[in-house]
Parts: C-alpha cells; structure tokens; sequence
C-alpha cells in the first residue's frame, strides 16, 4: 500500500509541477519577448509621461497596446499585477517531486554503488548541500564586483555549473545527478525571484507611493537575474525529460554531456532572445546543433564481438528470471513497486520475446536496467543477452 501511495503521489506532484512550470516559463518568456519588441511611443504625450515602450498586438479576437515605463508612472493603479506565484509554485512541486521520488527512493534512483557508496541519509544531505550551495555560490557571484562585468561572470559561471555537473556525477546515479543539477539551476531561478527581482519591484513600488523617483538600482539587478532566468531554462526543460533517455545520464561521460545540453540549450535561448530584437546572428544556434550532433555521434552505439556459440531463449530466460522478474512481473516482489515499471511484465518466455528489443536496449545498449543494478546482472549475462538478441533478428 505504501508504494501505491507513493506512486500516487509522484503522479500528482508530476502534473502539478509541469502545470505550473507551464505557467512560469509561459510568463516568463513573453515577457522577454515583449522587452525585445517595445518600440519608443509615438505620441508625444506617451513619451511625456515617463514611457520608454510600446507594443501593439492582436490576439483572441482582441487588440492589446502594452506600455513600459522608463522607471515608474507618476500614480500607481488601484490593481497591480505581480508575477511570482508561478515561480514559487513551480519550485515548491519540483522539491516536492524530488522528495517523493529521489529521497524517498534514494537507494534505488539516487545512490549507485558503482559510483559512491552512500547511505540514503548521506545521500540526501548531499542532495540539500548541493541545492542549497549551489544558490549561496552564485549569488555571491553575481553580488561580487564580477556582477558588473557580464562576460567575465558569464565565463565564472559556465565554471561553477561545469564543476556542479561533474562533482554530482561523481556522487549520485547518473539519473540522480541529471535531476539535482536542474533541481540546483532551478533553485537559483525561484530564488532570484524570491530574493532579488520581488524585492527590487517591492522598493521601486514603495518609492511611486511616496512620491519619490525610483532608485534604479533593484530594477538593474532584477533585470540581470532575469536575464540569467532566461538562459537557465532550456537547460532545466532538458533535466526535466532526460530520465526517459538514459543513453545521457548512463554513459562514462554523462557530465560533460550535461554540460553539452546546458551549453547548447543556453545558446539556443541566446539567439531566440537576439531573434526577437530583429535580425539575429546564425551563429549561436550553429554552435549549439553542432554541439548536439557531436553528441549524437559520440553516444552512438558500438557494435559487441560476436559470441562463439548459438545462444537461445532457454539460455536467457533464468537471468531475466533471477535479474528482471522481481520488478517486471505481474506480481512484484520488490516493495519499491506495486506495479511493473512501464507495464513491461517479463513472467513468460512469450513476453520475454516481445520485449526482446527493449530488453536489449536497456540491459546491453544503456546499461541501465536492472535499475542501479539492484540485482547485481553481471557483465557476462549482458553479454549473453546481446548475443540472443542479436541471433533472434537473424
């Protein structure tokens, strides 16, 4: 009953949290756009009463006219709208998520023997350490003298989320690193929210009440952060789904994969961001396909040495038995599951065949099933399943 529970759980938290991460990004993004295509007002007026931009649109059957002002009109409405909930929401799911999933399951999605012997404790100490500091690390940088010189910082933080990527992989399973990287980039997105953008927008706000000109400052640090906001989320969107490819987070070198889909993610944002302003340079959105197909090509497949011997169903069907069946049955005897994973049961020799594909693939290919190889299927038995499945396509 307790697996049921949770399996609830994480199916409830997981539509919560892409409902409202919907929802953040979605407002976040047309605001970029919006910013990018304002255009000076062309009524003197307008322009007399403080506003830097306008924009016409036509949507739902309606015309929008949206107005910037170049810092605060001279009164505040009755009705200002805020945008954080969807921020604050969208975080609040997300650690929910990773605490039904990744610290309840530690020992199954968080903790690989292979990698480092971890109790789950010292797993998730490690998991709130890593959140946690990967926040205060950045926001230091920024609040340092490097804040003022963007390329500098920009070169500072490629370094601290290359080091984040690799020391991650170097602790937790593959798909637990892959999940506290993005859970860590976006940490920092809601708490630039939290700490820096709702507060500078709170003072430029008490100061219109009072009557006084704005300090422009806040606004100057807001619009950073949210800059970076920006250039964070193609990366965190590519964690979100990486779970369901695990030829990324398995692989010997999954953290400079990481950092090559964060790479070239940001790259794509930065020219979607530079395509909005007009005519955009090619060249960021060419590194970054190049850097996705280096690797493409560097994940590809190798083909294994033929075995010497016919190998059979017969041969195959006690390790899926002994390896597989405690987990993919119709009856699951690992607590962890109330249900076979994927409605993949493997009971019979006949749906051992008509898995064959998907069980080559993620027992030989990505190497990720058993899942952190909870059942110990060596290295031989992977092989002796790679040559059954390649005999039976023959």
């Amino acid at each position: 009953m307790e697996a049921y529970i949770v399996d609830w759980l994480n199916l409830l938290a997981r539509w919560a949290h892409f409902v409202v991460g919907i929802a953040w990004i979605g407002s976040s993004f047309y605001f970029i756009w919006l910013d990018n295509h304002l255009a000076a007002p062309k009524a003197r007026e307008d322009a007399e009463k403080g506003i830097g931009g306008e924009l016409w649109a036509v949507h739902g059957g309606g015309f929008y006219h949206a107005q910037k002002y170049r810092v605060a009109p001279p009164a505040l409405p009755e009705t200002l709208h805020w945008f954080k909930w969807e921020a604050y929401s969208t975080w609040l799911t997300g650690m929910f998520l990773l605490a039904v999933i990744y610290w309840c399951g530690a020992e199954i999605y968080l903790v690989d023997e292979a990698v480092m012997s971890l109790s789950p404790k010292e797993a998730i100490g490690i998991s709130l350490l890593a959140i946690g500091g990967g926040w205060l690390v950045y926001d230091v940088l920024c609040r340092s003298p490097l804040g003022r010189n963007e390329p500098a910082l920009a070169g500072v933080l490629l370094v601290h989320i290359v080091l984040l990527a690799w020391g991650l992989c170097e602790v937790f399973s593959g798909r637990g690193a892959y999940i506290h990287f993005g859970a860590t980039l976006g940490t920092i997105m809601v708490a630039n929210v939290f700490f820096v953008i709702i507060p500078g927008q709170r003072k430029m706000v008490a100061a219109a009440k009072r009557g006084e000109p704005p300090d422009p400052v806040p606004g100057l640090r807001a619009k950073q952060r949210s800059v970076h906001n920006t250039y964070f989320t193609l990366p965190v969107l590519f964690v979100m789904i990486s779970n369901h490819f695990a030829l990324t987070y398995n692989h010997a070198w999954n953290w400079l994969i990481l950092v090559a889909f964060t790479v070239a993610g940001a790259l794509i944002r930065v020219w979607f961001v530079a395509r909005h302003k007009g005519r955009a340079s090619p060249l960021p959105l060419a590194v970054a396909i190049l850097i996705l197909l280096a690797v493409a090509f560097a994940l590809a497949p190798r083909t294994r040495a033929a075995a010497t011997e016919p190998v059979t169903l017969a041969d195959i069907q006690p390790i899926i038995e002994r390896r597989c069946t405690t987990c993919h049955s119709a009856q699951p005897t690992f607590a962890a599951f109330p249900a076979a994973p994927g409605g993949v049961v493997l009971d019979t020799a006949g749906q051992i065949e008509s898995q064959a594909l998907r069980i080559h693939q993620q027992t030989v290919v990505l190497g990720v099933m058993p899942i952190g190889n909870l059942t110990q299927m060596t290295e031989d038995e992977r092989a002796l399943i790679d040559a059954w499945y390649r005999a039976s396509g023959d």
